[in-house]
């Protein structure tokens, strides 16, 4: 990290220091409200489609929160959820790794200049040309769960470092479940390590990872002993001691985030704690980006159907809004506008910009009177969203420009 304080060192990182960085005060404000504020100032200087608000503050709070709260677990971004080069360059400045899963995402990583060794590929089942190519810029760590993935690392990277990524415990109420296609069972973890030493590669460590948005915390504690159990199982088959233990990601900031952390350190004592020698890392996703990004959607067209509204916004389902779908994104659109005491309310339904009558936001919501050219603010936008948008009839995502903001 350089710099005087984590702030500095973010203002100045590789994805942000090029960039125009909005300054802002949350003061006696709500920090929503703040950003709200913000986002009229950028509404009334002639701004005409969607548009995001990053505040670079609320990064550094997270890491803050992260270190406090997990001070032996190395976070490594997930990239996947979303690739906002400013993210990128603030968690690298702030001293976090990376979990990519694909050449496009080591890419962009080490064009901020991120060390190959800060990076996992963390993909059990990679295509070949991208696993060569990870071969050629030195990226020597990825995750395997199957003896075809083993024979092909071995062809394409025989360098590389083995992480056998094992299969969670159920019982974990995920918002997203990856246990459905990934992660080897507990059957299959002898033949798969026997593989790795069969054919000469290392396996440097286990990884799991219990789903994301999981609600029982005490999932951790499942997967962290059965981790231990396959650091075990290798040392009965004489193979060199592991050294890195993935505890996957999946975290939600706030109340959420603190139960699952002191689950974790509770675990890693107890079944780690003889093994001091042990990395342990973290791929930590909408944790850094969910909270951090919020988008403003212009109301682009508007009917009126006696007491029911229906409104046309700049962004859906095939946007920025895919995390609806996708990510079981639960969506509370707020008009941008200050509110009116005592203002009525009328059922309304919000579509997205396409022509697919899928591409519905949300049904008998109760909004103000709106008007064509109006915004809606939709809070908690960083995750899943910007990654997952599409081209769909034309309405790019990445037409949506990002305001980088610095709340104080």
């Amino acid at each position: 990290m350089v710099g005087s304080s984590p702030m500095q060192a973010v203002l100045v990182a590789p994805g942000v220091k090029d960039k125009k960085v909005l300054a802002f005060r949350r003061d006696a404000l709500k920090e929503k409200d703040a950003v709200a504020a913000l986002m009229r100032t950028i509404a009334a200087g002639g701004v005409r489609s969607a548009f995001y608000v990053f505040d670079l503050a609320r990064v550094v709070d997270l890491y803050r929160g992260w270190r406090r709260a997990l001070p032996g677990v190395r976070a490594c971004y997930a990239v996947k959820c979303n690739p906002e080069p400013a993210l990128l360059g603030a968690l690298a400045a702030l001293g976090a790794g990376f979990d990519c899963a694909s050449r496009r995402e080591i890419e962009a990583v080490l064009a901020l200049g991120v060390q190959p060794g800060s990076i996992v590929y963390a993909n059990p089942c990679k295509p070949e040309a991208h696993l060569e190519y990870a071969a050629e810029v030195g990226v020597n760590l990825t995750t395997y769960d199957s003896e075809e993935e083993v024979i092909k690392v071995k062809r394409c990277h025989p360098g590389c470092e083995l992480i056998l990524r094992i299969k969670g415990p159920d019982g974990g109420e995920a918002r997203v479940d990856l246990g459905t296609k990934y992660g080897a069972h507990e059957d299959e973890v002898l033949p798969l390590l026997r593989a790795a030493q069969r054919e000469g590669l290392n396996v440097a460590g286990v990884s799991f990872h219990v789903g994301s948005g999981a609600s029982n915390t005490d999932v951790y504690r499942g997967a962290i002993e059965a981790a231990r159990g396959v650091f075990d199982a290798a040392a009965g088959l004489g193979m060199p001691p592991m050294r890195v233990l993935d505890i996957g990601g999946g975290f939600m900031a706030g109340p959420a985030f603190d139960e699952a952390a002191a689950v974790i350190n509770a675990a890693l004592e107890r079944y780690f704690g003889e093994l001091p020698c042990v990395e342990v890392i973290g791929e930590p996703g909408r944790y850094f980006a969910e909270t951090a990004f919020t988008m403003a959607a212009r109301v682009i067209g508007k009917r009126t159907r006696g007491e029911v509204r229906e409104y046309w916004i700049d962004d859906g389902l095939y946007g920025t809004l895919s995390c609806i779908p996708m990510d079981h994104y639960v969506p509370q659109p707020r008009p941008l506008a200050v509110p009116r005491a005592g203002e009525k309310t009328y059922t309304s339904t919000v579509f997205g910009p396409t022509c697919d009558s899928l591409d519905t936001v949300v049904t008998g919501y109760q909004l103000p009177e709106m008007s064509v050219g109006d915004w809606l603010v939709f809070d908690d936008m960083g995750a899943y969203t910007t990654a997952s948008g599409s081209n769909f009839n034309g309405f790019s995502t990445s037409d949506i420009k990002t305001y980088l903001a610095y709340s104080s």
